[in-house]
């Protein structure tokens, strides 16, 4: 197995980071995740019709416009219904997320670990510190619906938003955008060589609400650099590699999959959702093949979390001197 030269895996550890493009085919495998998500679209826009908080289902609408149609419309915090993890706070029984099953096949997605392998090895595990981020015009969501989910995404590193249990574990993430994503409607920015700095002050970011977030002072902002993608393309950075996303400011939607995949058996610095065996050269019959098995272990882990108050997710402290 090799779909990576020699030169992209020593870019990758120069940078921190590395885009690889045609990884996925947009018919094959990005165009039954977005059919997946027209069909839960559907649902909710004949749910909303009936309650009386849209005008119309706007079904003839291409799916970009039409979800831009009904966030304004309707004033809903609508990110919940689509994502593919838990809120870190206030679940309930009844919480949405999307567990369909072309999501959970993108996440085994044969192309997309044969990139991941090169850098975790043959025995890949997928962590569950994932995310859907659909992001409409930000001009269009209000004020207290923006988060780093429906808006711009402040700087961070990957490891910070996890528990120190995971800071030996190898873990690299995957940005996979479902249409082309550039500057004007909310790509990334990374600052290369970041990950030599190893892991900094996090801190809460009480006027934008995007959790905790890295201080502009302590990261090198006239190194960033954006990065525009095609569909079908995916950036792969370490969990120290600085990054942010622009603000969506254009008349597009920005629909991006940022996923995690690590070696099996280490931790993945959040114990409380399940992740679960991806590949495993060794014993393939260890995978988690069954959608549905799969769907299951985030209603239990819903169902303990309703049970509780809310866990620690974070290690930051507001109170840190670099955050007064």
């Amino acid at each position: 197995m090799s779909v990576l030269s020699d030169s992209q895996i020593e870019q990758f550890h120069h940078d921190g980071f590395l885009l690889v493009e045609d990884v996925l085919d947009p018919e094959m495998d990005i165009q039954p995740v977005i059919d997946e998500y027209s069909e839960l679209l559907d649902l909710l826009c004949n749910k909303w019709y009936a309650e009386g908080r849209i005008d119309s289902t706007y079904r003839e609408l291409p799916f970009g416009d039409r979800l831009a149609r009904v966030v304004t419309e309707s004033d809903r915090a609508y990110h919940q219904y689509f994502d593919i993890t838990l809120p870190q706070k206030d679940v309930g029984a009844d919480t949405p997320m999307h567990l369909g099953k072309a999501v959970f096949d993108f996440l085994r997605n044969p192309r997309l670990l044969d990139v991941v392998e090169h850098f975790v090895g043959p025995e890949i595990y997928s962590n569950p510190v994932q995310h859907v981020r659909i992001k409409v015009p930000e001009r269009l969501v209000p004020a207290e619906h923006r988060n780093g989910i429906t808006a711009q995404t402040g700087w961070h590193q990957d490891q910070g938003v996890v528990l120190p249990e995971a800071d030996d574990t190898s873990m690299v993430s995957a940005w996979v955008p479902m249409f082309d994503t550039d500057a004007d409607n909310g790509c990334l920015a990374m600052v290369p060589k970041s990950h030599f700095t190893g892991m900094v002050a996090h801190c809460q970011d009480p006027i934008r609400k995007q959790g905790n977030r890295i201080p502009d002072r302590l990261i090198r902002l006239e190194d960033a650099v954006p990065v525009p993608m095609k569909a079908g393309s995916v950036l792969i950075f370490t969990r120290t590699t600085m990054h942010q996303s622009y603000p969506n400011v254009s008349d597009r939607i920005r629909w991006s999959f940022d996923i995690r995949y690590q070696p099996t058996g280490q931790p993945t610095g959040r114990p409380m959702f399940p992740g679960f065996v991806a590949r495993s050269r060794e014993n393939p019959g260890a995978e988690l093949r069954d959608h549905a098995v799969w769907a299951d272990l985030w209603r239990r882990a819903r169902a303990e979390l309703a049970k509780t108050s809310s866990p620690k997710f974070t290690r930051w402290n507001t109170a840190l001197p670099v955050c007064g």
